[in-house]
């Protein structure tokens, strides 16, 4: 009888639907015989501004050391990061975009017979980490398509490891006020990991953002996390962080890959972290772009959901059949059925003339 090696990995790693990333814009272009650069994609909530000067220069200097292994304590970035947050060196732990950052925290508090909660609508990877560890999902009805806190705080039950929030939450924008997260802190159990997931953080106006990393001396169970991806324009190079309690911090260093963040990404984030007048012109360039997306949508006649990241995600109907039509114009976006919003297309705030294109495909999209 012949075994199927699958059939050895367990039954829980076996049941996960794998990740699906936006189409890239090669792939669209091999398909749908187009010009790469007739291409606007405006899926995956990447920076459209690319990078600043400084990091480019940082980068290039970086290169002429890729022979040797980068810091594995990622030493210089910490201690920027540490001075830019008021936090201690010990609290930070650096990984391969946030998205590495969640894994560790699954990977070190969550197994069989345990459980993590997390909201309708959140983000995707919060499910698939805590089913690659073989703990219990408990997805909680969201409310208005965003973060219903009090029911997540009911729903953490005896066996609970980890509480997942994501804010503002992708892909619905959505964002929990500060008052609210506070008194959601303040009735979890410190034997429970909250995690804050705030890789669109600097998109956030000022007045609603809150300042989470100062409540870790409140809360020692509390993880933060934030990403160089979005308004740092880092997404390739892949690099996270996040904050914690020493011992929490000490314990994701634990099960962390020795060189988890390589050198040209170690080098490009101290620079872009030096660099705030470039992340202050992606949020500005974000609010003008998302007014004139919100303004298009509805002059079409779409309702969308007000956001607080990069992106808005808009009602369009058939949704799956709208997503293709805007392939073939050459315009690349995100279907969100996979959140359980059927009806819905997430948009990444582009360039103007990104926007213009997008909105102008939208509207022949409709005549079709």
């Amino acid at each position: 009888m012949t075994i199927d090696p699958c059939e050895l990995a367990p039954p829980y790693v076996r049941a996960i639907a794998p990740y699906q990333p936006g189409k890239p814009i090669a792939e669209l272009a091999r398909e749908m015989n187009l010009d790469e650069a007739s291409i606007v994609k405006l899926a995956s909530n990447e920076n459209p501004r690319g990078i600043g000067p400084r990091t480019r220069a940082a980068i290039e200097a970086a290169i002429a050391d890729v022979a040797r292994y980068p810091d594995g304590n990622g030493f210089a970035l910490k201690s920027a990061l540490a001075g830019r947050y008021g936090v201690d060196m010990s609290t930070i732990v650096l990984g391969n975009g946030s998205n590495d950052v969640l894994e560790l925290v699954a990977l070190a508090f969550l197994a069989p017979g345990r459980s993590a909660v997390f909201s309708q609508h959140a983000f995707a990877v919060y499910a698939l980490a805590t089913q690659a560890r073989g703990a219990r999902l408990v997805q909680v009805p969201a409310k208005d398509y965003a973060h219903d806190l009090d029911a997540m705080a009911r729903a953490i039950a005896d066996d609970t490891h980890v509480v997942w929030i994501a804010n503002p939450n992708n892909p619905t924008g959505t964002l929990a006020a500060t008052d609210r997260l506070e008194a959601f802190l303040r009735r979890v159990p410190e034997r429970v990991i909250v995690v804050i997931d705030e890789a669109y953080n600097e998109y956030i106006p000022a007045a609603e953002r809150s300042d989470t990393v100062k409540w870790l001396k409140r809360h020692p169970n509390l993880i933060v996390v934030r990403t160089f991806s979005k308004a740092y324009g880092l997404a390739g190079l892949r690099v996270g962080f996040g904050f914690a309690q020493p011992s929490v911090a000490d314990v994701l260093n634990r099960v962390r890959q020795p060189f988890n963040v390589n050198s040209l990404a170690l080098a490009a984030a101290g620079a872009a972290l030096d660099d705030m007048e470039f992340v202050a012109k992606s949020f500005a360039e974000n609010l003008l772009g998302m007014r004139q997306l919100e303004e298009g949508a509805r002059e079409l006649g779409f309702d969308y959901i007000p956001s607080r990241g990069n992106f808005i995600c808009l009602h369009v109907g058939k949704a799956a059949e709208v997503y293709k039509r805007l392939l073939r114009r050459g315009v690349i976006v995100r279907p969100v059925a996979g959140y359980e919003l059927p009806e819905h297309l997430r948009v990444t705030v582009g360039t103007p003339e990104e926007n213009a294109k997008f909105l102008a495909a939208l509207a022949a999209s409709m005549r079709d």
